[in-house]
C-alpha cells in the first residue's frame, strides 16, 4: 500500500512486499516522496520488496522491536515456503504501541496487535478517510494464522477484540491479503470472532 498526502506528497509505503517495481512506479506516478517504509510484520511475503524500494527512496525501514528476529531471517523463512530471498536492509526504526507518525498533513497511529507474528501491528490513519490497515491480523470474514513463528491463536484473537473491535463507525479495514471490509460488518459477520 502507497498512502500519500495530496498537498506535499509525502508518503508511506506499507508492506513493501514482493513487486518493488509496482510501488516504485506508483510512487513515481503520482509524484511522491516516501518518508517510512512500514512494516505490520515480519513474514517474508511483506518485507522481501523492501531491499529495491530501499534502493531508490532513502525512507528508514520501520518496524516493530518483537519482529525484529524475524526480519533478520527473511531468506530462512523463504527456504521453508522453497524461495531463495535475499537478506533485508538493516532496520532504522522500531515502532512503539500508540505511536503516531506524520507525513504531510496525514498522521497514522501504530497499534501493537500480536498474535500472527510477537510484532504484528495495525496502522490506524487518524486523519483523513478512517481506515485501518490491519497487515495479517484481520481480514475480511477471517483472522491471520497463527502457525507461523512467534504465531499465537488466543492472542491473536485478544489483538483484534481489545485493540481494533474497540474503534466505532464504519472503519475501512485495508488487509495485508484479500477484500477490503469495514470493522463494523467484522465484528458481525467475522466467524472467528462470534462467542
Amino acid at each position: 500500500v502507497v498512502l500519500g498526502c495530496e498537498r506535499t506528497k509525502e508518503a508511506v509505503v506499507i508492506d513493501p512486499g514482493a513487486d518493488p517495481e509496482r510501488i516504485l512506479e506508483a510512487i513515481s506516478s503520482e509524484g511522491l516522496r516516501p518518508k517510512y517504509l512500514l512494516h505490520t510484520h515480519a513474514h517474508f511475503d511483506h518485507v522481501c520488496g523492501t531491499r529495491g524500494v530501499r534502493e531508490v527512496w532513502e525512507a528508514p525501514t520501520c518496524l516493530h522491536a518483537g519482529d525484529e528476529a524475524l526480519y533478520k531471517n527473511v531468506p530462512m523463512q523463504g527456504k521453508f515456503f522453497g524461495f531463495q530471498l535475499e537478506e533485508t536492509p538493516p532496520l532504522e526504526k522500531l515502532l512503539e504501541d500508540e505511536e503516531i507518525l506524520s507525513f504531510g498533513d496525514l498522521r497514522l497511529q501504530t497499534l501493537h496487535t500480536p498474535g500472527h507474528s510477537p510484532g504484528s501491528v495495525s496502522f490506524k490513519l487518524l486523519n483523513g478517510p478512517e481506515t485501518l490497515y490491519s497487515g495479517d491480523t484481520l481480514f475480511y470474514r477471517s483472522i491471520g494464522r497463527a502457525d507461523l513463528w512467534g504465531g499465537d491463536a488466543d492472542l491473536l484473537l485478544k489483538s483484534i477484540r481489545d485493540r481494533l473491535f474497540v474503534f466505532e463507525g464504519e472503519l475501512e479495514v485495508v488487509p495485508g491479503h484479500g477484500p477490503v471490509t469495514r470493522l463494523g460488518d467484522e465484528k458481525k459477520l467475522n466467524p472467528f470472532l462470534q462467542s
